[in-house]
Order: C-alpha cells, then structure tokens, then sequence
C-alpha cells in the first residue's frame, strides 16, 4: 500500500473515532463541501447549495475554509486551500489557491524550464437564482476569475511551445449554471447536481488558458447512507481546446471522475477521501488517483 493510501485509512479512522461532538439528527450536516476549486461541491465538481449560508434575514454566514491533498502520481500532486463567505442567504464568495508540483516533466524537457510547480487562483462568485422548493430544483449561477501565476514562464521557457498548442493565457474566465435537488422520497436522501461550465481552461487551468471556449457537462450524486456518512460520484467533462502536438511531453485533457466518502465528524467538520480518474495530466497518466480534503465551517 502506498504512502498515500496509508494517509488516508489513518486519517478516516482517526475522524471515525471523532464523534464525541458529532452533529445531531435535526441538525443540517455540513455540506457541501469545497471543490478544489473554492466554491461549493464535491472535489472536482460544483453544487447548486451555497456552503454555510446564514440564518433567514440575515446579511452575514460563517464563512469556511478548507484543504485537500490530491496524489496524480509519478511525483505529481495537488494541495488546494479555499475559502467561502456567504451573504445574503444567496451570494457565496469563494477563493480557491491549487498548488500542482510537475513531477519529472522539467527533467525530461529538452530545455531549462525554472518552475517545478504551478500555482492557480480561483476567485469566484455564486448567486442562487432559485432557492429549492418542494417541486422547484435549486437553481445557481457561477462566475469564476481564474489566474495562473507560473504557466506563462514555462511558456517562456519553452521559447512559445505553448502558445503553438494554443494555451496562450495566463488567467481566463469560467462560467457556470447548476441545478440541484434532494430527493427524500427514498429510504435515504440523495442529492443529485447537474451543470453547464464555460470555460477557457486547460486542465482547469493548471496548464493555462487558450482562446477557444467550450461549453462542457458535469455533475455529481451524494447519497447520505446515515446522518453522518455520505458517498458519493462526480463527473466532469474536459473541454478538446488545445492540439497534441507535444506529446508525449503534455498530452491532451481526458474526462475527469471520482468516487468519494464524506464523514460528517461534527456540525463543523467534514472531512472526505477519494478515488479519481483524471486520464492524461502533463506527461503521464493519472488514474488510480487518491485525494483527502476537510472543511470546516465556523
């Protein structure tokens, strides 16, 4: 069993053992979660809920911070700290910071390439066109400021081979519209989100933006199996924005999917683990991918 894998029976172990303060059945769990990306979701996916929003008539929620661990493999991971404050009931303000480490991809480019890493911020704002009824689902619009910090220098380095793929731009802008529904008619309560993105994004932006946008599906289901344990799938499509034209030093983006378990530790903590399937990332595949992330909501 790999480093990783330890990590992550360790840690859900240790949040099992942790129910001295576990939220109780009237309580609403906390959830949900935060995407990598900073906003309401699942891990690589979003939701039509606003995360810890305040009480009715209220202008002020709690605001909530998270963090994940992501293992791609062959060196490769992604640590994502975020950030949401939610206004109104209906606005949640968002900020997501992906670190992505490159593994051995500098070491094998025939050219000195500076960066061993990429950084990317999110910013991001949500509004809640339609709040859930008993027949309406809840309906949410996404705007989401994009900026990658490093991708331009390996560009740079590279003497424009990136540019001649067609990732041209550091930053790009990510729209999104999400419906969602509980349904509590089964024995246990599903949550089921769909959505629309708009994006410019390659690899959600850890390589960079091109000037192509692709409107591309996604989706996730969470089913709370008890009042404190979830599982759940997501999926999320990848636009086809950029040639292949450098591989097999950066190949082309795959769809992305994962299963995932969420324990609810307390009425403000959450914590999850997953299994992804990312495809071709950089210069290697990244399947049997292994992630951790928590929230907590104040």
């Amino acid at each position: 069993m790999s480093r990783m894998r330890w990590v992550i029976a360790v840690m859900v172990v240790a949040c099992l053992a942790f129910v001295a303060g576990a939220t109780s059945a009237d309580e609403a769990p906390p959830l949900p979660l935060h995407s990598i990306e900073g906003v309401g979701g699942v891990f690589c996916t979003s939701s039509a809920y606003l995360v810890n929003p305040g009480p009715e008539g209220e202008v002020f929620g709690l605001p909530s911070v998270g963090a994940a661990y992501v293992d791609l493999g062959h060196g490769r991971t992604i640590q994502a700290l975020t950030f949401t404050e939610t206004l109104w009931g209906r606005v949640e303000l968002g900020y997501g910071w992906d670190h992505m480490s490159l593994g051995g991809l500098p070491g094998v480019i025939h050219f000195f390439v500076n960066e061993e890493a990429v950084d990317l911020h999110n910013f991001n704002v949500r509004v809640a066109l339609v709040k859930e009824g008993d027949l309406m689902p809840a309906l949410t619009a996404g705007v989401h400021y994009k900026r990658n910090e490093d991708i331009g220098g390996i560009d740079n380095d590279l003497m424009g081979a990136l540019s001649l793929i067609g990732i041209k731009d550091n930053d790009g802008w990510d729209f999104t519209l999400y419906a969602g529904k509980t349904i509590k008619s089964l024995p246990r309560p599903v949550m089921v989100n769909v959505g629309l993105r708009s994006t410019q994004a390659a690899q959600i932006g850890l390589l960079g933006f091109t000037d192509d946008r692709d409107i591309v599906p996604e989706g996730n289901v969470v089913v709370l199996l008890t009042d404190k344990l979830g599982v759940g799938a997501e999926y999320r499509k990848m636009p086809d924005n950029f040639s292949n034209a450098l591989r097999p030093l950066i190949k082309g983006q795959q769809d992305w999917w994962t299963l995932c378990a969420c324990y609810v530790a307390s009425k403000n903590f959450t914590i999850a683990g997953g299994y992804g399937h990312m495809g071709d990332v950089l210069n290697h595949k990244a399947n049997n991918v292994w992630a951790l992330k928590c929230k907590w909501e104040f």
